[in-house]
């Protein structure tokens, strides 16, 4: 099955631009990812430490009539979220002066106290500690670095080093992309969202798989031709693959962003995101590091 067939697209031609591209949003990815060592960012509970519970009512319940009610008795940083299926709020709130195990039953009794008439029940509820926050952030830091770690040395052991190393930068410019992406619009950094990033490194570093392995399928027929050609005409040969493969799973992740509902809501947008830039990746980025690595002396132009 392909889409398109016998392109000459000039891939690593454009390299320039790629290369200006992704070094922008790389950029803004380490600033994210700085202020998430840092707890600057928008942190979810998991890695600030706080209180979420979700409640069910009887009747429809708006956010803005549970903030006011919270607020006249003393509960004011609340973060709510109504999830219209079922009358079910949502509510979050940031590490606070109370003893763990107190701020649930502080917001269940308010509750209770000011919308006597429409009962709730409580579905889930989650405390975190400040400390195992903190934990948890550091300790998914760690766990990041490694997977591109063991990224690289899977790769150097498949084909060679220099693919390494253009697969490691290609994954890490797709989670430095997950995370610019979040840190621009403000969205919560949870692990939800760090389960995502491992899934797209995963899903990236397989495209850049399939493309590398036509490279060096080439580069042994085509011994007297440039890097350029061998490597422009042996993307070419598995766009139509590479683009077949992205559109299924970037419908599949839109299905869950659309109609996943509101608790993994952002896990499919990170999805959503991550593939687009993950195909990208493993053309624009992978592809021509190693060409520009490989090329012989006068090959590629500047």
């Amino acid at each position: 099955m392909e889409l398109i067939s016998k392109t000459k697209i000039d891939f690593i031609g454009m390299r320039k631009i790629s290369f200006a591209v992704s070094a922008i949003i790389s950029i803004i990815g380490i600033i994210g990812i700085i202020q998430i060592a840092r707890g600057a960012a928008n942190m979810g509970i998991d890695f600030s430490g706080g209180t979420a519970m979700q409640l069910k009512f009887t009747a429809p319940i708006t956010t803005e009539e549970a903030r006011r009610s919270l607020a006249k008795n003393g509960v004011k940083d609340v973060d709510m979220q109504e999830i219209k299926e079922g009358n079910k709020l949502l509510i979050k709130m940031r590490k606070t002066t109370l003893a763990t195990g107190k701020v649930a039953d502080s917001v269940q009794d308010i509750l209770k106290k000011e919308f006597p008439a429409n009962p709730y029940t409580v579905e889930s509820s989650t405390e975190i500690g400040p400390s195992i926050g903190d934990k948890l952030r550091k300790d998914t830091l760690i766990a990041v670095a490694i997977s591109m770690l063991g990224i690289i040395l899977y790769i150097a052991w498949r084909f060679d080093f220099k693919f390494g190393v253009g697969a490691v930068v290609a994954t890490m410019h797709d989670v430095l992309a997950i995370f610019a992406v979040f840190f621009v619009l403000d969205k919560e950094v949870n692990l939800l969202l760090i389960t995502a990033v491992l899934t797209i490194a995963g899903y990236s570093l397989t495209d850049t798989v399939v493309v590398f392995d036509r490279i060096r399928e080439n580069l042994h027929k085509n011994m007297k031709e440039s890097m350029p050609t061998v490597f422009n005409k042996s993307i070419n040969e598995v766009l139509s693959r590479t683009i077949i493969t992205s559109l299924t799973t970037f419908l599949a992740a839109t299905s869950l962003f659309l109609f996943g509902g509101d608790v993994i809501h952002d896990f499919a947008f990170a999805l959503v995101v991550g593939v687009v830039v993950g195909t990208y990746s493993s053309i624009f980025v992978a592809s021509p590091i190693v060409a520009l690595w490989e090329k012989a002396p006068g090959q590629i132009k500047a």
